[in-house]
């Protein structure tokens, strides 16, 4: 092998190619960072940088920077890309805990991150704790970390993002910011674990704008008082207002609990903030997470007058014990948009709405039509309502081969265009529901 290695790149060299087969055969770069280095030092394990600053400025396409334990107030504002066969990535060494604090960091252009990538590809960000970004002001946006621009094939792994805040009650704040103002592809939020969060009216885990590809997977996002996951369109983020909205991805095996916007000071007490919110997204899949005690559990809609969620599978997601309902789709007034062409199967939702708020276990408002709700399982809780549609604007919608469980002695509720009925066989004529049963236990 080591024969056929030299030969190819002597017929590289010859050729003038290096670009392309040659390069799989040199070493990359690997960089060290630890807290007693020096930044006039090589940047390797026995002579380390002292600086994130520096490791970014130094790493090129296919650098491993290892940064070595510690508590570093510095921000990391990645430099370079890397490419498809050499991403570049930024990762604790060897399991050690690095934490990156940003208590004394500056702002720049109202935003305040302490990991910033812009305009940059093929990047991992891993292992590292991301804490302490906080603001007292209005118009200061604060992050643990911020993905803009035409940024793509990025991953953020393993990272533990805590005690983001803006103490504002107008204030904005995001655990994880992804912001498509430019065309991005290849989205990965994965396993990462976000908490202890005060938002304002923003989100901990936020994709927006432009966005063709995501993954959200594995994370746990708790302890928060604004959304959990939100996957959102039209809101004049992108350059191109064709493309203002993401689209085509997958938020699945997820851990999201006890996110309520209940004591965030720009709700006014309301229990209006989802696990998972898909607020002007198409084509996405929600498959496998395990939502509880949020406000709501899943969200599908749009905000925006004249426009839709679209495409959304939610599938088998375990939804219980959330404060207004399980799972809303719609405007929630009709100043909003909708939600089409979705479909919800083989979910469970358990004794969700426990503050008595009529949201029940499925929520269904403004500006819904032809969704699929299918073999799904709900049982009531203390409202004892099923499902809940206050609203004339639901057409097309098939509900099929469902279950409800009643738990209580008192009959289920059921609400369908602004109908209540108390009886199974009253509402599955009313809504056309086919083939379901009404089970007591």
């Amino acid at each position: 092998m080591k024969s056929m290695g030299l030969f190819m790149i002597a017929a590289c060299a010859a050729a003038g190619v290096l670009f392309t087969v040659c390069s799989l055969y040199s070493t990359n770069q690997v960089i060290y960072v630890a807290m007693d280095g020096n930044d006039q030092n090589e940047g390797t394990l026995e002579s380390p940088f002292q600086t994130i600053a520096k490791a970014s400025s130094e790493a090129e396409a296919g650098a491993t920077v290892y940064i070595r334990e510690g508590t570093y107030k510095e921000p990391l504002i990645v430099q370079h890309s890397g490419t498809r066969h050499k991403p570049i990535s930024f990762q604790a060494f060897e399991g050690e805990e690095v934490i990156m604090d940003g208590e004394s960091l500056n702002t720049v252009d109202g935003n305040r991150a302490l990991v910033v990538l812009e305009d940059k590809n093929y990047i991992n960000i891993e292992g590292l704790t991301i804490q302490n970004v906080t603001t007292d002001a209005m118009d200061e946006t604060v992050m643990g970390l911020f993905i803009s621009g035409s940024s793509s094939h990025i991953t953020v792994r393993d990272n533990f993002v805590k005690g983001i805040k803006t103490w504002h009650e107008e204030g904005n704040g995001h655990g994880i910011a992804v912001y498509g103002t430019d065309s991005m592809k290849d989205i990965n939020i994965i396993d990462n674990i976000v908490e202890d969060l005060k938002l304002g009216t923003s989100e901990s885990i936020v994709l927006n704008g432009d966005i063709d590809g995501f993954t959200v997977d594995g994370n746990i996002v708790q302890f928060s008082d604004n959304i959990g996951i939100d996957l959102i369109g039209y809101e004049g983020v992108a350059n191109n207002p064709a493309a203002d909205y993401v689209r085509n991805g997958t938020v699945q095996n997820n851990t999201v609990h006890h996110i309520s916007s209940s004591t965030n000071p720009a709700y006014d007490g309301e229990y209006s903030a989802a696990a998972i919110y898909v607020d002007g997204g198409k084509d996405i899949l929600i498959k496998k997470n395990e939502l509880y005690e949020n406000d709501i559990g899943i969200e599908a809609t749009s905000e925006h007058a004249g426009k839709y969620a679209e495409g959304i599978q939610i599938i088998d997601n375990l939804i219980s014990n959330n404060h207004y309902t399980g799972i809303a789709i719609g405007g929630y007034d009709e100043e909003r948009g909708g939600t089409r062409d979705t479909l919800i199967t083989k979910n469970i939702l358990y004794q969700n709405d426990t503050k008595d708020l009529d949201g029940g276990q499925l929520l269904v408002q403004y500006n819904v039509h032809d969704n699929e709700i299918k073999e799904n399982e709900f049982t009531a809780g203390p409202s004892r309502i099923f499902i809940a549609n206050f609203f004339q604007e639901n057409k097309d919608n098939r509900l099929i081969e469902n279950i409800y469980y009643r738990e209580s002695e008192e009959e289920g509720i059921w609400i369908w265009k602004g109908e209540e009925y108390r009886s199974f066989s009253a509402f599955t004529e009313a809504s056309g529901e086919e083939a379901s049963q009404y089970i007591a236990e």
